[in-house]
């Protein structure tokens, strides 16, 4: 269910974002709109280049200007408008209110730093906390992310640190302050499954603990069902469904969550072909006017070309597929 705006931490309200390029304006997000509670768990999935992290990006204001630009829209943070903010004010949110794991753990570390320096920064800037105690605090965090030999391994190096353990650096320092908000953007891509399940189970501990709200951006539908209570799907920057997660799965209201579904590989019948989407994503420096995934929906026909919106359809379902809004098909 989504949160109402007043009870709600985050409300965002017609996010668009664009990058100002040498082919054109590529319109990235494209008015989005969602309510996030306190403690609420809520899932972005999609394919590669919907808009997932570029709207995260957009409300933490990480989007590198130029080339892009957030246009529009309102993201009210505890009525904290985090789009207009001043700097200082948004400094002392980040990292310490709102914290943030990012996809690319190797980029994202500074390979000059000990990750102690790195893991600790939080504390001792947002708590003032005397180093000696933010080490041990670090400690710890490294030891709730599966790092073993944590007390010798803060005083290495991210080159020192294979791909799966940067990602638990990543995760420990997203989670050292114990944050009110947390934007997880892919953050168990590179751990094998026993890990995963280990990181999942220490975000909905801080979740009980602490009330933390999570946005969980990924391609794994199979997290998604078992660790969200409500997802958001997008396509070519936009939203187009809108759902619990039991009625997402059970019931999905817009062609495109069929397909993605239809292309989970354990849900194929052993030794059959996997399931792929036809066609391409669409190039969004073009105009969409009409719904954007009709040159690849089986079920477009020729008035889907006309503008829609995102429409409750059931209640607290969302779809934006005209058909599905219209009656014409049931999925």
């Amino acid at each position: 269910m989504n949160a109402s705006p007043s009870s709600a931490l985050l409300s965002v309200s017609n996010l668009r974002t664009s990058f100002y390029t040498r082919n054109g304006v590529v319109r990235a997000v494209n008015g989005v709109s969602f309510s996030l509670g306190k403690g609420e768990t809520l899932g972005i999935v999609g394919e590669s280049g919907s808009g997932k992290s570029v709207t995260c990006y957009s409300l933490m204001r990480l989007i590198p200007q130029p080339p892009g630009k957030i246009e529009s829209g309102s993201a009210l943070f505890d009525g904290i408008d985090l789009l207009t903010a001043p700097e200082e004010l948004l400094r002392r949110i980040r990292g310490k209110r709102i914290s943030m794991i990012f996809q690319d753990p190797m980029t994202s570390l500074n390979p000059y730093l000990r990750i102690e320096d790195q893991l600790i920064e939080p504390l001792l800037i947002h708590e003032r906390m005397p180093r000696a105690e933010a080490v041990k605090r670090g400690i710890r965090a490294l030891e709730e992310v599966g790092v073993p030999d944590a007390a010798r391994r803060i005083r290495g190096y991210p080159h020192e640190f294979s791909g799966g353990m940067r990602q638990r650096v990543m995760i420990a320092m997203a989670l050292i302050t114990r944050p009110e908000l947390l934007i997880a953007d892919e953050p168990t891509t590179a751990l094998d499954v026993t890990v995963q399940a280990q990181i999942l189970e220490l975000v909905k501990r801080l979740q009980q603990e602490l009330g933390m709200a999570v946005i969980w951006i990924t391609h794994d539908l199979g997290v998604v069902a078992g660790f969200c209570q409500r997802v958001l799907v997008m396509y070519a920057g936009r939203i187009v469904e809108s759902a619990s997660t039991e009625r997402l799965f059970a019931r999905p209201k817009h062609p495109y969550t069929r397909a993605l579904q239809s292309s989970i590989p354990a849900l194929q019948s052993k030794g059959a072909e996997l399931y792929t989407i036809p066609g391409l994503p669409p190039d969004l420096s073009k105009p969409l006017p009409g719904c954007p995934f009709v040159p690849r929906c089986a079920f477009a026909e020729e008035h889907c070309k006309q503008p829609v919106e995102l429409m409750e359809v059931e209640p607290s379902h969302h779809s934006a597929c005209l058909r599905v809004q219209r009656g014409e098909i049931q999925l």
